[in-house]
């Protein structure tokens, strides 16, 4: 909202739409990329609540390094080549984005808790609002939105 006063402008609030933040990282699947891409998220979460004055609890943050870690494991492990995280938020929801170079959609398995490993996009499935998965000219892309404070 803006009020006018004598021909000045003042602002009062926010009145034009603020882009979400956006950060993306590349890496080349050396060992420590995953630590780093942990990093790189925990970064992410702590410039949100600054910047976007979004409330991330401790078990909301954990949940967005978890995704973060399952993802860009999926891609180090199943891609011949390099890979990106991608991270978007507000106030109200994080989507982490992870492209690599491989066109072979992943594979959601059923539950089984008699099953050792191939957990990782159920446990993404359980905490993410929305998950996505789909090729792109470089390869796929793998997408998951959280909501945030719920």
């Amino acid at each position: 909202m803006t009020e006018h006063l004598d021909g000045a402008v003042i602002p009062t609030g926010f009145d034009v739409p603020v882009e979400p933040l956006r950060r993306a990282a590349h890496y080349t699947g050396e060992p420590g990329c995953i630590a780093e891409a942990r990093s790189f998220a925990a970064h992410f979460v702590d410039q949100l609540r600054t910047e976007w004055c979004a409330r991330i609890g401790e078990r909301t943050s954990g949940e967005v390094m978890l995704v973060v870690s399952e993802l860009v494991t999926n891609a180090d492990r199943h891609s011949n080549g390099p890979y990106i995280l991608e991270l978007e938020g507000t106030d109200s929801t994080v989507t982490v984005s992870v492209y690599d170079s491989s066109d072979a959609l992943p594979l959601r398995f059923p539950k089984d808790p008699e099953r050792v490993g191939h957990h990782g996009l159920e446990i993404v499935h359980a905490i993410a609002a929305e998950v996505t998965a789909e090729r792109v000219p470089v390869g796929k892309r793998v997408s998951a939105r959280l909501t945030l404070g719920g």
